[in-house]
């Protein structure tokens, strides 16, 4: 969409590797000028030859002016201007010893210039993998300092286009292009410069065809470029509705979703595949059109050149030199015009990187942080305020107090902000006013790691990652002991499945947790939960995949954990917080009611309603029941 800026910015990324590329360009140089060079050289074996030629069918003993006199008085004028043009001796045939020598020197030439020009690929390739390799960290370094809220709104697949697919074709763009257009820079250079010396007449002619060039290549990119900016948005697209699709599998076969799952794919192939077939075709058409100027110059000076021979005022040699040179000439243009779509597809891909990058981050961690000093675990919200959409307020003067050692169950119906509000202590998100305490301390006072080393949390959604079952325990804590480990795990009843597993607490669990049921993933996160040995801990639903007699037995080892701990537990199943010290009921952001499971119930309000939903749904009344649905 820019791809000046976009361009100047992806080069710049080059930078660190400075001395490197200054190295590269001196090897560039010297692997260029040794191939300028070399036709030249080259041309010098073809006036050997053809002097030798020439030389033998004339009369030996006689002077070359004799010979020249003689072709000027048979009114042979061309072929006198000719040898009037040549250093011949009449009667001598090809001197090839002169020949073998100035061969050995071609060949000598063009194996030192492939020897630097290896080099230079060499080290362009340790900067190109360098460069990337820095930018992949970026971007992961990026992605840890993105508020929740940038997730939020971003498809996965698409984010995970930007960090693969696009970082790829920017490795490619680099790898392929910088060679070749830097070599294709200086051959020019280095040409033009021969050309000039051989014959200044032909050098313009050929200079010609720079401008022409020029021409032709801006006005095509011009309607490429925003084909490829559209190719890999498409790409994006459709990788995320396809690592969408793949995710939610199961359920698309469930409910016969498939025809319109392959209709959306369908579509967004098709139009990728437009998007793609458009700036390929476009940028393709560069190539053809480079190869027929440059077919235009090498006519051209085939022409002018066997004129300047025949009048004598150019060798043969020279003007097969030249003709070299003009191949060389047109050759990197063209190269570099053929090179254009590739270019465009990886200034493209860097521009949807760059968006990454510049996406606005978190509030950063105070610059002298307060350290935490008690895990005492007392949390007071102080007339707190927060929305998602400032057009859309969700929470709004909301004062608590979580006392330390206290349970809190925070129920209400969806989208009341019962999660919302965990996340607010966790600093998910930033508050819009008010400030949230955490022994004392405010929690924008504190070091993001610092505060939530204080935290344990089990959400409902549950998270495993590829590795053995030892391993996604010990995420809580890394430093635990296998003692400790196998105590978690008995506490919150991992154990017992476990130890049924041909390889117990090193089965390896893939990517998915496919190979072991909902329940037990939920068991193992809550195991991790109880590892970490927080002194607040979050419950988001944690039971909502276990059996009913399991929950029982989580329900008490949840009770020992949450001693002298303090806990925050969101709930939809009120029979699991009947002991909870302090109720809270939610309502739009609000709390309505508060306290005891006894207390909510005696006052018959909005508690009552939802518990009585729940629990004796045909002894509401209608009135009482709309309610609770509502």
């Amino acid at each position: 969409m820019t791809f000046g800026p976009s361009a100047r910015r992806l080069i710049r990324r080059l930078d660190p590797d400075r001395p490197k590329l200054l190295a590269v360009i001196a090897l560039a140089v010297t692997s260029v000028v040794l191939n300028v060079v070399g036709p030249k050289i080259l041309g010098h074996a073809t006036d050997l030859i053809f002097v030798g030629v020439i030389g033998k069918q004339l009369p030996a003993g006689t002077t070359p002016e004799q010979a020249i006199a003689a072709a000027r008085a048979s009114g042979n004028d061309n072929f006198a201007n000719l040898l009037a043009g040549m250093d011949f001796v009449p009667g001598r045939g090809i001197d090839f010893g002169a020949l073998g020598t100035v061969l050995l020197w071609v060949l000598g030439i063009y194996l030192a210039a492939s020897a630097f020009a290896w080099l230079q690929g060499y080290l362009l390739n340790d900067v190109v993998q360098r460069t990337v390799f820095r930018l992949r960290e970026d971007v992961e370094d990026k992605l840890n300092r993105l508020p929740l809220r940038f997730f939020d709104g971003q498809p996965r697949g698409e984010l995970l286009s930007r960090v693969t697919n696009d970082i790829d074709n920017v490795s490619q763009t680099l790898q392929q292009t910088m060679s070749q257009l830097l070599t294709s820079l200086l051959t020019v250079i280095g040409v033009l410069a021969m050309m000039f010396v051989i014959s200044p007449l032909l050098a313009l002619i050929a200079l010609i065809t720079i401008p022409l060039s020029m021409i032709v290549t801006a006005q095509i990119a011009k309607r490429s470029q925003k084909h490829f900016v559209a190719q890999w948005a498409h790409t994006g697209s459709l990788n995320a509705h396809i690592e969408e699709a793949f995710t939610g599998h199961e359920l698309v076969k469930v409910f016969g979703r498939r025809p319109e799952v392959e209709e959306v794919f369908r579509q967004r192939n098709e139009e990728l595949f437009k998007a793609s077939f458009g700036a390929q075709f476009v940028s393709g058409i560069i190539m053809p059109m480079m190869m027929f100027i440059g077919n235009l110059n090498y006519v051209a000076i085939a022409v002018v050149g066997g004129v300047r021979v025949a009048t004598g005022s150019m060798t043969l040699g020279d003007v097969q030199a030249f003709i070299q040179y003009s191949r060389q000439f047109t050759q990197p243009l063209t190269q570099a015009a053929s090179m254009a779509n590739l270019l465009q597809s990886g200034v493209a891909s860097a521009e949807r990187v760059f968006e990454l990058l510049d996406a606005e981050e978190q509030a950063p961690d105070p610059a002298a942080p307060v350290p935490p000093t008690v895990r005492q675990g007392r949390v007071e919200f102080d007339h707190v305020s927060f929305s998602y959409d400032p057009e859309q307020p969700l929470i709004e003067d909301l004062s608590l107090v979580a006392e330390p050692g206290h349970t809190v169950a925070i129920v209400g119906p969806t989208g009341a902000g019962k999660t919302t509000l965990v996340n607010l202590v966790m600093r998910f998100y930033e508050l819009d006013s008010g400030r949230i305490t955490l022994d004392g301390v405010d929690i924008t006072a504190m070091r993001r790691d610092d505060l939530r080393s204080h935290i344990g949390m089990v959400l409902q959604d549950t998270w495993l990652f590829g590795g053995t079952i030892r391993e996604n325990i010990a995420y809580g804590n890394p430093q635990a002991t296998e003692e400790q480990i196998q105590a978690a795990a008995r506490a919150t009843f991992v154990d017992r499945f476990v130890r049924t597993l041909p390889d117990g607490y090193d089965t390896v669990i893939d990517e998915e947790g496919s190979n072991v049921s909902a329940g037990e993933k939920q068991l193992l996160t809550i195991a991790r939960a109880f590892l970490a040995d927080p002194s607040l801990l979050i419950l988001d639903e944690a039971t909502s995949s276990v059996d009913t007699r399991t929950e029982v037995l989580v329900q008490h080892a949840m009770a020992a954990l949450r001693s002298d701990r303090t806990s925050f537990v969101i709930a939809h199943r009120l029979s699991t917080i009947r002991d909870a010290d302090l109720i809270l009921v939610m309502d739009a952001g609000r709390i309505v009611e508060h306290g005891t499971h006894d207390e909510l119930l005696t006052a018959r309000g909005a508690y009552h309603r939802l518990y009585s939903a729940q629990f004796s749904g045909a002894a509401v009344t209608d009135e009482e029941e709309a309610t609770a649905v509502r």
